[in-house]
């Protein structure tokens, strides 16, 4: 059935119960039809929006709690770890050497080369430097020997007590007179730590700030 549009003309807004009928359901149909934009424009679209964002807190919130029961099931195996670090670190610890026993360590590392055979030019400690919570002295060496003098040192130096390493390690000829020696010079740099005391690890970081502070 075709749509009369003639009744549509001349309606009268101050009377609008006296409307047709089709126009009268084109109004109502009009006025729910803008209800419905204004609800979704003023509320609908909020709650949309707050969902949305909602869904994604509920993801991140879900990978954080997968993150976390993973660590709270192996918690027992992370403390022990912890546990395992701390006795390691506290053997490290104990095999830096006092202030008090830096020098009998000197004496230790010269005693070692001597028991080797090894013959010394060169035995000179240089100025300690502080670090985060230890000091590090280095010892500038230069021995006369054999190879196999050369190996036992190194052997003898690796099985003291402290940590003591060696670095910059050069070994040359030492020529026709120092034959008796096993005709080898080895130069070397080797290097001891000592703990420092609180008061000690204090200054150092004043000092490592100063610097810092200073290159700026």
């Amino acid at each position: 059935m075709a749509l009369d549009l003639s009744q549509f003309r001349d309606l009268d807004t101050s009377n609008i119960a006296g409307w047709p009928a089709a126009a009268k359901a084109l109004l109502i149909l009009v006025v729910c039809l803008a209800v419905l934009a204004a609800g979704y424009w003023f509320d609908t679209q909020d709650q949309l929006e707050a969902l949305e964002q909602a869904r994604h807190k509920e993801t991140s919130l879900k990978s954080e709690f997968e993150k976390k029961q993973g660590k709270a099931v192996n918690l027992e195996a992370y403390q022990q770890q912890m546990v395992e670090i701390e006795e390691t670190f506290g053997t490290m610890l104990r095999q830096l050497p006092s202030k008090t026993e830096v020098a009998d360590l000197l004496v230790d590392i010269s005693h070692t080369g001597l028991s080797t055979g090894l013959e010394f030019d060169l035995f000179k400690p240089a100025a300690e430097k502080p670090m985060e919570f230890y000091a590090e002295l280095p010892i500038q060496i230069e021995v006369k020997g054999s190879y196999h003098a050369f190996g036992e040192f190194a052997s003898g130096i690796a099985a003291l007590p402290r940590i003591v390493t060696l670095h910059d390690i050069s070994i040359s000829s030492a020529g026709d007179k120092d034959a008796k020696s096993g005709g080898l010079i080895m130069q070397t740099t080797a290097k001891t730590y000592r703990y420092l005391d609180e008061d000690e690890v204090t200054a150092a970081r004043q000092n490592q700030a100063a610097g810092r502070k200073g290159r700026r």
